[in-house]
């Protein structure tokens, strides 16, 4: 190769290149679940799958729609048609052909319609107000968080995980709803409803839990109209009636809904609820410990700033004329009845302020709970198991204690509906 043109690898064989290029599109979120804009340029139907290209003034691309996603496809569609498509660029190796495969299809009015529902819908809450509520402080440290999501989802897997790995054993409790179709609004109105009674501190005590805290409510990522039952009425009304800080995680970053607007704070993930919510215990321990030491070392140089002070006017005592000698000997036993006064004072506040962090840190400690009598169980991994429904007959488990841990194989299980 000549100089000016270096190659980087190679030279790769262009089959293995091609696939290359497909890794790479297949796996960068800029190019999945996009959201696309423009007109029907061509449209032709071979072996049940459907190909047109979607064009704009400044450029087009060819898109695919496999057959098993044909029912979606709405019939008034053609060429010339204004559409929005979500799709995901993908690349086929064989024949080195780059193309936007389709998941959801729609003509542009009918997003116009359920577009012009959601801004009427903003436009009723700003007038009345609650939009313009001030935002509750979510908890420095939560007692108990409840998750308002989708059963079995990738979002509920990833907000567990990282919940385990910031904070293990903060006490949680999950809500499985369904959260798209007719049916979605209804069941996550259901589930902020089941976190308002577990907010209730006697209902809470009864169950023998802390009160929940704070509510996370959302979902992962998906089409507009997968989404939508979180820009609906019923929903909006359920997070603003909510007892407690509410987290809207529904999406990805780009996605804005009613939710995230009536909610005391919006989350562009739902792991980033977690990560906003959910402090790393390491770092809070590393926190009270580096206050300890600041405190120390500020009331050991303000104590050694009166004393000079005292020995400054002790020497100027020493050399004044006799006739102000008793006026500064009053004055000098007043700074210093008053230095050991300020002293006591600050060095008491700072020691109660120290002990109620330490305190709100203990108590919220898993250890706390084992001591009371309870034992916490965790599989294999290490994760902790909170429901029946996720052990098997034979599976080994093991048991934390507060003075120790022991390990189990499970014989029998029995759900609530079974025992009842």
């Amino acid at each position: 190769m000549s100089a000016g043109h270096e190659t980087t690898t190679g030279p790769l064989p262009i089959g293995q290149f091609a696939r290359l290029v497909q890794h790479t599109v297949k796996n960068d979120p800029l190019f999945q679940h996009q959201a696309l804009h423009g007109e029907i340029s061509s449209w032709s139907v071979h072996n049940g799958n459907v190909y047109f290209t979607l064009r704009d003034d400044d450029g087009q691309m060819d898109c695919v729609i496999w057959r098993n996603a044909r029912l979606s496809v709405d019939p008034r569609i053609k060429v010339g048609s204004e559409v929005i498509i979500i799709g995901s660029v993908d690349v086929w190796p064989k024949r080195g052909r780059l193309q936007i495969v389709v998941a959801r299809i729609q003509p542009v009015q009918t997003l116009g319609a359920i577009e012009e529902a959601k801004r009427q819908l903003i436009e009723t809450l700003r007038a009345e107000g609650a939009l313009d509520l001030p935002s509750r402080p979510l908890p420095v440290l939560p007692k108990h968080v409840a998750i308002v999501t989708g059963a079995d989802s990738a979002a509920l897997s990833d907000m567990k995980r990282l919940m385990a790995d910031r904070w293990p054993g903060l006490r949680a409790t999950v809500i499985e709803v369904l959260v798209q179709g007719e049916h979605a609004a209804r069941e996550i109105v259901r589930g902020l409803a089941v976190t308002r009674e577990l907010a209730r501190p006697e209902v809470a005590l009864r169950l023998g839990l802390p009160p929940v805290d704070v509510v996370i409510v959302g979902r992962g990522g998906g089409s507009p109209e997968d989404l939508w039952a979180f820009n609906l009425e019923p929903v909006a009304r359920a997070i603003l009636a909510s007892t407690v800080p509410v987290v809207s995680a529904v999406g990805h970053e780009q996605d804005h809904l009613v939710s995230d607007l009536v909610a005391d704070v919006r989350a562009s993930t739902p792991s980033n609820a977690i990560e906003r919510l959910v402090p790393i215990q390491n770092e809070v321990v590393q926190w009270f410990d580096d206050l300890d030491g600041r405190l120390g070392a500020a009331l050991h140089r303000r104590l050694n700033e009166w004393r000079q002070h005292l020995s400054l006017l002790s020497n100027q005592l020493r050399h004044a004329p006799s006739k102000g000698m008793f006026a500064a000997k009053e004055r000098l036993g007043l700074l210093h009845h008053r230095l050991n006064r300020n002293m006591e004072a600050h060095v008491a506040q700072q020691h109660q302020r120290l002990a109620r962090l330490e305190a709100t840190l203990q108590a919220a400690h898993p250890r706390r709970v084992l001591e009371r009598g309870y034992s916490m169980v965790q599989d294999s991994a290490g994760q902790v198991v909170s429901n029946v429904t996720s052990l098997e007959q034979g599976q080994t488990i093991n048991l934390q204690f507060a003075d120790g841990s022991a390990q189990a194989d499970v014989h029998t299980i029995a759900t609530k509906e079974e025992n009842a």
